[in-house]
């Protein structure tokens, strides 16, 4: 259940001093204070390999313009879920691929800058 989740993912920052991201339905993203964000983008066709690398790729693309850590894992599986969304929305959860995801992050990265969120 997301409940056993969360505290799972909770108990492993706390215990580890880390910023955990707990990818899945409703990725979760924990950090070593205690504090638990559950993301609410994505969808089920998603779950393929590759989509991790794309997500792990863009944290670090975040981390890298100098976003603090906490905001680029948070924001990071925010977009890359919303990216997902949009792939799904255009391809179908089947038909949809990891390399569909990069290329629906330019827009997707756009609309959260328009957006100010």
């Amino acid at each position: 259940s997301d409940g056993d989740r969360v505290t799972a993912a909770r108990k492993f920052s706390m215990t580890y001093g880390c910023l955990l991201v707990l990818k899945g339905h409703r990725t979760i993203v924990s950090l070593p204070d205690g504090e638990v964000f559950v993301n609410t983008t994505g969808n089920s066709g998603m779950a393929k390999g590759g989509s991790g690398d794309v997500l792990a790729g863009l944290i670090l693309a975040l981390l890298g313009q100098g976003w603090e850590p906490e905001l680029a894992a948070r924001d990071g599986v925010y977009l890359h879920g919303e990216a997902g969304d949009r792939c799904a929305g255009s391809l179908g959860e089947y038909g949809m691929t990891p390399g569909d995801l990069v290329e629906r992050l330019p827009e997707t990265l756009e609309a959260h800058v328009r957006s100010g969120s």
